[in-house]
This record gives structure tokens, C-alpha cells and sequence, in this order.
């Protein structure tokens, strides 16, 4: 059976594994394209839906695999020395992030590997459904947190993350805020929380059920009673 600081790890692994797989589909460009015309950066940035696709796409592409931030739009970059800066920032945040989600995911592994003992499966399993629901305590706090004062929140995670005055620019003459405004930003914060605390609730359950099957029947012993 895992001891405390496994199942500290295989919980910690749980709740990094489930935030990552949440996150994901809010870099596909099919919600990036709704998301942000729902936010009015067409009107903000004065591209047309396909210019601004383009260059969301690039950024993007930047962001997860690597590039310089420099796509131009005829001609002239759209994001600023500055801005390309705090998108570089951006990046390292997101790689830390990602490379623990992976390790999480190694190491949930592993574990299973190695439970192979109805009881340690059923430990396992436990640890597991710990992590998921830390995980959504978590962000239901931190909901509710950023519902009444989302742009503390904000503030907040950014002097976590980034240094002082690096992350703040123009809404009226940066691009970079152009094309993520405000909207952008906490509608989707708000719908990478609601999915991840479902898969989150929903691993929970699995986990339980599974800790429950894993678990050996007690072996009960009745005694006769002689006449």
C-alpha cells in the first residue's frame, strides 16, 4: 500500500493531470475563433474574422511549440518588443505547468503499475479520488473568489507568476489585449473551472467505486453453537 507521501504524490499527480486535460480544449482554435468574437476583438483590433484567426493561430502556435511571437500583418508585427516579452513569460509558465502535468501522469502510472495487491489498487484508487476532489474544493473557492473580485484574482496570479509592470499594456494601443480582452479572459476562466471541477467530481466517483470493488471482501467466520 502507497504510504503518506505516495499518496500525497499520486493525489498532487491527480489534480495537475485533470487541470491540464481541462485547459486543452480552450487552445483549439475552433473555441479560441467563438471566444473571441464573443469578446469583440474583431472590433478592438479592426482584423477581419479570417486576419484575426491567422494571427491567433500563430500565437498560439508560439505559445505551445515554440517561436518568436512575430507574426505580422502586412508588414508590421502585431505584437510589440513588450508584448513579445510577456508572451515569452507566458510560455515558460505554461511549459512548467505542462511538464508537471506529465510528470503527474508518470507517476499515476507507475503507481498503478505497481498496485497490483487488491489492497494497494484499492489505496490507489483512494489517493486518487483525494487529489479529485482537492482539486475541486479548490476551485470552487477560487470560483467564488473570482466571481465577486475577479480582477484581484487576476492581479494576483500575475504577481505570482511575472514580474512587476511586465503584464500590464494599453487596451486602446496593444494588440496583445486586443485580441484577449478582459471577456476573453474571465469567461475562460470560468469554463476551464466548470469543466474541470466535473471531471474532477466525475473521476471522484470512479475512484470511489473502483476503491470500493478493489477492496477484499472481509472474511467472516460464524461459529456453530453446539446443542
Amino acid at each position: 500500500m502507497p504510504g503518506r507521501i505516495a499518496s500525497f504524490a499520486i493525489a498532487a499527480s491527480t489534480a495537475l493531470v485533470l487541470l491540464g486535460a481541462s485547459i486543452l480544449p480552450f487552445l483549439t482554435p475552433a473555441y479560441l475563433h467563438v471566444e473571441q468574437q464573443r469578446a469583440g476583438a474583431e472590433r478592438f483590433t479592426g482584423y477581419d474574422g479570417l486576419t484575426l484567426d491567422v494571427v491567433t493561430t500563430a500565437i498560439v502556435h508560439d505559445l505551445l511549440l515554440g517561436g518568436d511571437f512575430g507574426t505580422a500583418v502586412h508588414g508590421t508585427p502585431v505584437l510589440n518588443e513588450r508584448e513579445q516579452g510577456h508572451m515569452r513569460d507566458v510560455r515558460g509558465v505554461f511549459q512548467g505547468f505542462f511538464a508537471l502535468a506529465a510528470a503527474g501522469l508518470i507517476v499515476l502510472a507507475w503507481a498503478f503499475r505497481r498496485a497490483r495487491a487488491p489492497e494497494a489498487r484499492a489505496a490507489t484508487w483512494r489517493a486518487v479520488g483525494s487529489g479529485a476532489r482537492g482539486l475541486a474544493i479548490v476551485l470552487v473557492v477560487a470560483g467564488v473568489l473570482a466571481v465577486f473580485a475577479f480582477d484581484a484574482a487576476f492581479e494576483v496570479f500575475h504577481r505570482l507568476f511575472f514580474s512587476a509592470g511586465s503584464y500590464t499594456f494599453d487596451p486602446r494601443t496593444d494588440r496583445l489585449v486586443q485580441l484577449f480582452p478582459e471577456q476573453f479572459w474571465s469567461e475562460t476562466a470560468i469554463a476551464v473551472g466548470i469543466v474541470a471541477i466535473v471531471a474532477a467530481l466525475l473521476t471522484a466517483w470512479v475512484a470511489a467505486r473502483r476503491a470500493r470493488s478493489a477492496t477484499p471482501a472481509a472474511v467472516l467466520t460464524t461459529s456453530r453453537v453446539r446443542p
